[in-house]
């Protein structure tokens, strides 16, 4: 019973059912094979033509709709007066094996948008008073306590209050290896506990996790409202009109020069070669194959017209902090002030005493400080001034990191030897953590959000596709400067407050100069809302930016920027070649009809020709690519490292996640 039912309601095996039957009753229909007096081909009519001729009469009769189908429907009429039955059943079969692929393809591209939904958790493991109980995913609220066995996919997302496992988190981040997770750690709706059981605190509910967040984005990308497929849309329903005045023209002159019979032949032919299919699908098709084909590379499209607006951009806006730069503070120099101090020594102490902070530039030095010493001393009588920075007991030695204002509060003051240090750190937009030592300066530890290391091969590929680049900050100007030309754009605007990057970029759109934007914050919602294409980054993180934008970068990688812009051009030519070949066909198939050239089976089979032309030039843009996703073969060679003694891969820290790789190219 289950097989039936889902016969019944799965359009695919039943479409291919009645194909198969339709065409054996052709076959034998050409051998004169009748029942009960009848052409056999009558099965083919009823099978094939019968949905087109009911979808047809049910649109004209609620809306009054002349639809393509309705010029199939009289030109079956037609064939069916003048007892050509097995043309009828030609006809029928033709343009149902024709949508048939239509279908098929597009559901190619959308594949890997719908694998979303089934990798939707539809359990979860809710512990209640020590209790565990399976519940629905959707009945888990914020703050429920949840189990996730190895195997199983995370329901929601939430915060790992105990146990330790490697979770694959490619789905929404795109990295290949799993992310090592302890207490603390966060974990996102949709991935895969690989090892050891989980226990986490739910953060967010079912539908606004990562993956149900990422599902409503996806679905939100609707081909059908672009403005050239309204146009088409338009185009289209002229043409059907057209269709039926030509056909009933073509009658009228044949029938007083040649005959009605051949009059309603070449009217028939005319109505099946005339249907706009190809014209129709000229446009969505190619829509909804780059759609898919951005998906693989973490790339969300959340307005259908998206892309054919970017098509005609030649300007981008970046914003800096989490865009162009990682949007975190990373040590980048280290400056001893006493000569019995190294720069590993003077670190290490730091970042022993900021072990326990919980400010970002605390964990900042302390992150560094590991990666050089991989194990720090614990430091006693920790005390924190909030504000001004963090004092302790490291190895027997008083050490305080903070301000320059904290240190000279407890008599430390700065020398004179370091000002010239702290003015060139201040021009290019560090900041610095001051360290005493025992009562006396030690150093310092700089601080700066780091470029991207992809930032300036991405604006190089913009560059080349003709982009011209902004960047539009709130930052100061010397650290705007700074992370601009290191990324290698030559125009900045800095200090801007939201209202500003609004106010530059209604400028530049006054002046013919549209432009995508790429932000990430709250602050950058307005003007990615007013560019003529948005794109957030982060898009399971900023709420408001990823509302406002128009695409999302899920992998939060600029490097396919430049793939995304080079699509939208590539797809707006695959929409144009589509166009030039669907009107063309039906120009010549009108033609060579009116001539009496076509009879309706050869009408359906230039029809169904066109439209099969353009679906799978369309489907050409699923996998095209115009950059190597990948890393060369010989900068990967030059980075692999050797395993270690015994026998295992080492150790690459990346974002505080531990992944075993041998290059950095895999990990």
């Amino acid at each position: 019973m289950t097989f039936v039912t889902r016969f019944l309601t799965d359009e695919g095996p039943r479409n291919t059912l009645i194909l198969l039957i339709s065409l054996a009753a052709l076959v034998a229909s050409a051998f004169d094979v009748t029942v009960l007096g009848q052409d056999v081909a009558w099965i083919a009519v009823v099978l094939c033509g019968g949905p087109i001729v009911w979808s047809a009469l049910d649109g004209l009769a609620r809306s009054r709709a002349i639809t393509a189908g309705l010029l199939v429907t009289l030109a079956l009429a037609a064939c069916i007066y003048l007892d050509e039955i097995f043309a009828a059943g030609e006809v029928a079969f033709i343009m149902m094996l024709g949508e048939l692929l239509e279908e098929r393809t597009v559901a190619r591209a959308r594949a890997g948008i719908e694998k979303l939904v089934r990798l939707t958790p539809r359990t979860a493991r809710r512990l209640h008073d020590g209790v565990e109980e399976v519940v629905v995913a959707t009945q888990v609220r914020v703050g429920d306590v949840l189990r996730v066995l190895p195997g199983e996919t995370v329901p929601v997302d939430g915060v790992v209050l105990d146990g330790r496992s490697a979770v694959d988190q490619s789905l929404i981040n795109g990295e290949p290896l799993p992310a090592d997770k302890e207490p603390g750690d966060e974990l996102f709706g949709g991935t895969l506990n690989q090892l050891g059981a989980l226990t986490y605190r739910a953060t967010r509910e079912s539908g606004d996790s990562a993956i149900g967040r990422m599902i409503a984005l996806v679905r939100s990308a609707d081909a059908s409202k672009a403005r050239i497929v309204r146009l088409m849309d338009r185009w289209a329903r002229w043409i059907v009109y057209g269709a039926v005045l030509s056909a009933i023209g073509t009658w009228a002159v044949c029938f007083w020069l040649i005959g009605p019979e051949e009059a309603l032949m070449r009217a028939a032919s005319v109505l099946v070669v005339f249907c706009p299919c190809a014209l129709v699908l000229a446009t969505p098709t190619a829509i909804v194959a780059a759609i898919g084909n951005l998906t693989k590379y973490g790339i969300l499209v959340r307005a259908g017209d998206a892309l054919e607006r970017l098509a005609g951009v030649r300007n981008i806006a970046f914003d800096k902090t989490g865009t162009l730069t990682w949007g975190r503070p990373e040590v980048v120099r280290v400056v001893p002030a006493d000569p019995s101090l190294t720069e590993d020594r003077l670190l290490a102490l730091a970042g022993a005493v900021e072990e326990s902070s919980e400010h970002p530039l605390g964990k900042a030095v302390v992150r560094a400080a590991r990666a050089r010493q991989g194990h720090l001393d614990r430091a006693s009588d920790f005390a924190m001034l909030p504000g001004m920075g963090v004092e302790g007991t490291v190895g027997g030695q008083s050490v305080l990191a903070g301000k320059a204002a904290f240190l000279e509060s407890r008599s430390v003051s700065i020398p004179e030897s370091v000002r010239h240090e702290l003015e060139t750190l201040a021009a290019s937009g560090a900041t610095p953590v001051h360290v005493a030592v025992d009562g006396r300066y030690a150093g310092l530890v700089a601080l700066a959000d780091t470029l991207r290391p992809e930032a300036p091969e991405t604006v190089s590929r913009l560059k080349g596709l003709g982009m011209a680049p902004v960047l539009l900050t709130g930052d100061a100007p010397e650290a705007a400067r700074t992370i601009a030309r290191s990324a290698g754009i030559h125009t900045v605007r800095a200090n801007c407050l939201p209202g500003d990057k609004l106010e530059a970029i209604d400028a530049m759109e006054r002046r013919g100069e549209p432009l995508l934007m790429i932000g990430d914050g709250i602050n950058d919602a307005p003007a990615l809302k007013r560019a003529r294409v948005g794109l957030a980054m982060g898009g399971v993180g900023s709420d408001i930016a990823v509302d406002a934008a128009d695409v999302v970068l899920i992998r939060d990688d600029i490097r396919f920027v430049p793939h995304m812009v080079a699509l939208s051009r590539r797809m707006m030519g695959t929409v144009r070649f589509n166009i030039a070949v669907s009107l063309g066909l039906n120009f010549l198939g009108i033609a060579l009809a009116m001539a009496g050239l076509l009879n309706p089976f050869w009408a359906a089979i230039v029809h169904n020709a066109g439209s099969v032309i353009v679906v799978a030039n369309s489907s050409l843009l699923l996998h095209w690519r115009r950059y190597p996703e990948k890393a060369p073969a010989k900068e990967i060679a030059a980075a692999v490292t050797a395993p270690l003694a015994d026998g295992s891969l080492p150790k690459i820290e990346d974002e505080g996640h531990h992944h075993h790789a041998c290059c950095s190219s895999c990990g």
